[in-house]
């Protein structure tokens, strides 16, 4: 369990910290640091709360106000982002059906494991924004690779905690996609300097 529970924050930490700041440094051309910055109060809502609707509020203020994205672009990307975009969510589904499927001495075919991502990424799509909502994912799962739904009794001991991360990596990706999306549209004061973080 414990290994597992490293292997998801490994997971989710490689996404937020490595993935996401390179699209950020490669494709908007901005300083991923001062995204951080400008995110942490959305950031500390969603680790606080494992609930992303209940960010929203402050994840669309943070991308507005201290990013620098416009309304158009917030208003359109973070929403939508926040119903769909459960990339934190994935990830531990994806480990959660592989780690269970390991307890049981269930040997799972490149082809199954194949099944597994695609079913947690389309899962993930329109999951509920409250806490603990890939639990019901992972059942799913769970069932159509022909695991016992039972095994999810073995994550609730570490879920909240994993809950808070993967909410926090959810509400970090919507707000990069926010930033992308308004640099490729053109959008020039994105993060710049003059924008005072409060």
């Amino acid at each position: 369990l414990a290994l597992f529970f490293f292997t998801v924050v490994c997971g989710l930490s490689a996404f937020m910290f490595i993935a996401l700041p390179l699209m950020l440094k490669l494709i908007a051309r901005v300083n991923p640091i001062q995204h951080f910055k400008a995110m942490m109060p959305a950031l500390v809502m969603a680790f606080s709360t494992s609930s992303s609707s209940a960010t929203l509020p402050i994840t669309i203020d943070c991308v507005e106000k201290r990013a620098g994205v416009s309304n158009r672009i917030t208003g359109l990307v973070i929403p939508l982002g926040t119903s769909i975009n459960m990339s934190g969510s994935a990830l531990y589904e994806c480990v959660a059906a592989l780690f269970i499927a390991q307890v049981y001495g269930i040997d799972l075919t490149l082809t199954t494991q194949f099944a597994v991502v695609l079913l947690a990424l389309v899962t993930s799509i329109g999951m509920a924004g409250i806490p603990s909502a890939s639990i019901v994912a992972i059942i799913i799962i769970l069932k159509a690779i022909g695991l016992p739904a039972e095994g999810i009794g073995l994550l609730f001991a570490v879920d909240r905690i994993l809950d808070m991360c993967r909410t926090t990596v959810n509400v970090f990706s919507d707000s990069c996609c926010a930033v992308l999306v308004a640099s490729t549209e053109g959008e020039k004061d994105i993060l710049s300097p003059s924008i005072v973080f409060e």
